[in-house]
């Protein structure tokens, strides 16, 4: 019941914002509020109602109308001073937060963080994470189903980072934080974490470098890169990258998975937006949680189309594999996946 007075007390306070017309945008207030509703339908074809055919966070449903995540978000500014408390209820906040429990596995992120110098900014708490180009929040991705590169790769840090801009047009973050999607650990281990990012050309194209990494044990350890590059054309036409390498090595044995992702979007008008997206990811010495032992390469094709604050979301996925690793109606084993879903998401 905890987790249920969280998100009535989330909700309370977005109507409060709407029937006190408190002006958030003001220096008297310190405080701004924001959130989202995301459902969707998923369909896939030629499979059976109980096989889902899905192996990507947030979506694993077949014939069912699902809410994917309530979100609410309250930032605090003051001065040199900054704190948020991002908390959501549904499929999308239960697993990215795996690793906790009740009301813990609510807390999407909370940290505070202080401008120490103009720049220089020091944070501590949990966030999400810096790598990849997928984001938790449905609202902040053109396409609604995700990535195998983000489904397998970190979801958050909790500890401390600090952020120095070197100079209008590069970065660089740095930090320490507990093993990986853990909120609370028990771990002596540590992982570390780091950015840098840089305007390219005409800033219009911006690169991002992360990496994680750290010991998990006495005889193992893993190291993960990836590189995001980002590129808009025109106010219509961007192309955008993800491609991130994860390695392991346990008792000696090194091993690797790794994802390439590439993003083209389309936006004709203010109203709609195209996404194609287009993944190989490479997973033949089972090392990912979903140990698939083999090499997936996956396309989906998005719209998104804006009416005011909500936007409807179609999209149609098409996977196949090198090894049979789906299941077709009959319940026989398929190398290949198509599905579509149907999705709305509201934003205030």
């Amino acid at each position: 019941m905890i987790k249920y007075f969280f998100l009535a007390l989330s909700i309370s306070l977005l109507s409060l914002e709407g029937l006190g017309q408190i002006d958030t945008t003001t220096k008297n207030n310190p405080f701004s509020v924001s959130g989202s509703v995301d459902v969707y339908y998923r369909n896939a074809f030629n499979t059976a109602k109980d096989a889902k055919n899905n192996f990507t966070s947030f979506t694993n449903s077949n014939q069912q109308v699902q809410i994917g995540m309530a979100s609410a978000k309250i930032d605090f500014t003051k001065d040199r001073f900054f704190a948020t408390v991002d908390l959501g209820y549904g499929k999308r906040a239960e697993e990215f937060s795996y690793n906790d429990k009740g009301v813990l596995a609510n807390i999407k992120q909370a940290y505070i963080a202080y401008n120490v110098t103009e720049r220089l900014k020091l944070s501590a708490g949990k966030w999400a994470t810096h790598i990849g180009y997928e984001l938790l929040d449905a609202p902040l991705n053109r396409n609604y189903s995700m990535s195998y590169g983000f489904s397998y790769g970190p979801f958050f840090h909790t500890g401390l980072k600090a952020d120095f801009a070197i100079n209008s047009r590069s970065g660089l973050m740095l930090g320490i934080a507990n093993p990986t999607d853990h909120l609370n650990g028990n771990s002596p281990y540590k992982v570390f974490i780091g950015q840098y990012s840089n305007k390219l050309f005409n800033d219009k194209t911006l690169l991002f470098l992360n990496y994680q990494g750290g010991k998990t044990g006495a005889e193992s350890s893993f190291n993960q890169w990836d590189l995001v590059l980002t590129n808009a054309f025109s106010d219509q036409v961007s192309i955008n990258y993800d491609g991130t390498v994860f390695m392991s090595k346990i008792a000696g044995k090194k091993s690797i998975w790794k994802s390439n992702a590439l993003y083209v979007n389309y936006d004709p008008n203010s109203k709609i937006g195209l996404t194609y997206r287009s993944e190989f990811f490479y997973d033949k010495n089972a090392i990912s949680a979903g140990a698939f032992a083999t090499n997936i390469f996956a396309n989906t094709l998005s719209l998104k189309y804006k009416i005011n604050k909500l936007t409807l979301n179609p999209e149609l996925r098409i996977e196949k594999a090198k090894d049979p690793i789906y299941n077709n109606k009959e319940g026989k084993a398929a190398s290949q996946s198509a599905s579509v879903i149907l999705a709305a998401i509201y934003t205030f």
